[in-house]
């Protein structure tokens, strides 16, 4: 049987299929930056937004950081049972978000350890989230440097030569050595302290101590004592930390480290905050204990996740935003964005274009913020009406 004629006397049927007319879009149009404008950074970072794919991301995710810089309290309505302290435009617009950075240790193992400190050193975050090598691999070069080298050099033959491979960078076993000579006096006045003084050490509390004591500009550690910005890290005993706690416990028994008292200062520091912004930086502990804890209440206001985990194995390192919406870790009405890169080629990107930017143009204001302040029984009540899909 023969088919339709169509125009022209092609078959219908083809030419429907592949002349199917389109709906008219209203969206933005891809385009990328001319270098026939010359070479022109900022021009070139513009244009990341409308390029697309993880350009586009980062472009979003950019502009998501900003919206959390922006937002302060002056811009929502003034309920109409807020206290009188804070129906002063001035002081609402003291009101800020409180941002978050969680990252893995690799990273501070990288030359993003000096993006990281420069965070830290203008007090641009509030909360920060590591593991244990994120501690230690700051503190490490403090003393001693990370080299670089390869990814395809041999294990056995690095073993050899007391060479310790982290992707391509080479730490030198001797520079863990220096670390330990260094933290087992320490851990020794600590455990001293919590005998003599009923010190309750927290990992926490640790960490502070141990930026006071390195005492070094270098150090995110550092920064992060200077400013009073808690660095919390539930598993800091997972790496060299932990391995000098197992040896103290052989020669003096009793120190005791207080995983309680953190998971209820970091839990506070999500309740407390009036807005939260999250930036994690890889997966695995650090992207759980921070969404974890912005559950406390009901998720994260800004969200940018950075990392190269895909969500088909099922884990909550590759998981979209959207899978921490259905949890509650972050807000339904959010604008959350992921970008699936590796995380050394985007954060001084998007560093660069927000937090740097600001203080750079002298935008960069960070005294007299409040962090801090609970929504209003009315306005609470509306929030709970946005979780049941009510705006009634």
């Amino acid at each position: 049987m023969a088919d339709n004629a169509g125009v022209g006397g092609a078959p219908a049927i083809a030419q429907e299929a592949v002349l199917m007319k389109s709906e008219e879009l209203t969206s933005p149009t891809v385009e990328g930056y001319d270098f026939n404008h010359g070479v022109d950074y900022i021009a070139v970072m513009d244009s990341y937004l409308r390029t697309g794919f993880q350009a586009t991301n980062l472009g979003r995710a950019i502009e998501e950081v900003e919206r959390m810089l922006a937002w302060s309290l002056a811009s929502e309505p003034v309920a109409f049972d807020e206290d009188e302290d804070f129906k002063d435009p001035k002081v609402r617009e003291r009101v800020r978000t409180k941002i978050w950075l969680s990252y893995t240790s690799n990273l501070i193992s990288s030359g993003l350890r000096e993006t990281i400190r420069f965070l830290a050193q203008h007090n641009m975050v509030q909360v920060m989230i590591s593991t244990a090598g994120g501690i230690e691999e700051d503190l490490i070069k403090c003393m001693a440097p990370t080299h670089l080298g390869d990814f395809a050099l041999d294990g056995a033959s690095l073993r050899r030569r007391g060479l310790n491979r982290i992707g391509n960078l080479l730490q030198p076993n001797d520079n863990y050595c220096k670390f330990e000579d260094w933290i087992c006096e320490l851990i020794n006045r600590m455990h001293d302290e919590q005998d003599r003084d009923g010190v309750r050490w927290t990992p926490s509390k640790m960490i502070h101590r141990f930026g006071k004591e390195i005492n070094d500009e270098t150090s995110v550690c550092y920064w992060a004592y200077k400013n009073n910005i808690p660095i919390f890290s539930p598993a800091l005993t997972d790496g060299s930390i932990g391995d000098m706690l197992y040896f103290h416990s052989y020669k003096r028994d009793g120190f005791v480290l207080d995983l309680v008292g953190d998971i209820r200062a970091v839990n506070d520091q999500a309740i407390k905050a009036r807005k939260t912004g999250v930036i994690v930086l890889g997966g695995g502990l650090v992207k759980h204990h921070c969404m974890n804890a912005n559950l406390m209440r009901n998720g994260a206001d800004f969200c940018v996740y950075v990392s190269t985990a895909q969500e088909s194995d099922g884990s909550d390192s590759g998981a979209r935003p959207d899978e921490a919406v259905s949890w509650g870790k972050i807000r339904i009405d959010a604008k959350p964005v992921k970008v699936f890169a590796e995380v050394t080629l985007v954060l001084p990107l998007l560093v660069a274009k927000t937090f740097a930017t600001h203080l750079q143009e002298g935008w960069w204001k960070p005294e007299g913020r409040i962090f801090d302040k609970p929504f209003t029984p009315s306005e609470a009540e509306v929030e709970k009406k946005k979780i049941q899909g009510s705006t009634a």
